[in-house]
């Protein structure tokens, strides 16, 4: 099966839909938060920090690290062996959320989150969750390759 689509349509798809949640978050959410369950609700936030709102204040700096993020992973990328798919998806991911947070630096001065969890520390968003899965998937798919003794192009 050709996967050749796969990739630019999980950016695409990520990257959209993040953008879709956080004007819907922009339109609805900017004055009132909404309670989905006891533990659950949608609040808006403007992060100027990274994922799940760690080191706030930085977003000049974030912009940098973002295109730089990006740049590094399209390398990694052509190093990773065409039937790695599970780390091929992971990189599309993190690019598409990548992208996402990186739109609303450039854009607005900052990141929307609005995801809120009462036990979770911080507030989030479509591309954070992007990121973190996706560097969850290419740390299995890389692990997978390499415990079978496979190499990535590149790598000892």
């Amino acid at each position: 099966m050709n996967h050749k689509w796969l990739e630019p349509l999980i950016v695409l798809a990520v990257f959209a839909i993040d953008r879709i949640a956080k004007a819907l978050a922009l339109r609805h959410l900017l004055f009132k938060p909404v309670e989905v369950l006891p533990f659950f609700s949608l609040t808006y936030v403007e992060n100027t920090g990274v994922a799940f709102g760690m080191f706030r204040d930085n977003n000049a700096f974030f912009i940098v690290f973002s295109i730089a993020l990006i740049g590094g992973l399209l390398v990694f990328r052509r190093k990773l062996p065409a039937s790695g798919l599970a780390a091929r998806a992971g990189i599309a991911l993190v690019l598409g959320g990548a992208l996402g947070n990186l739109y609303d630096r450039l854009a607005y001065g900052f990141v929307v989150d609005f995801f809120d969890f009462s036990f979770f520390p911080a507030v989030f968003n479509v591309a954070d969750s992007a990121i973190t899965a996706g560097a969850g998937l290419l740390a299995i798919g890389i692990n997978r390759r390499e415990g079978r003794g496979e190499r990535i192009e590149g790598r000892g």
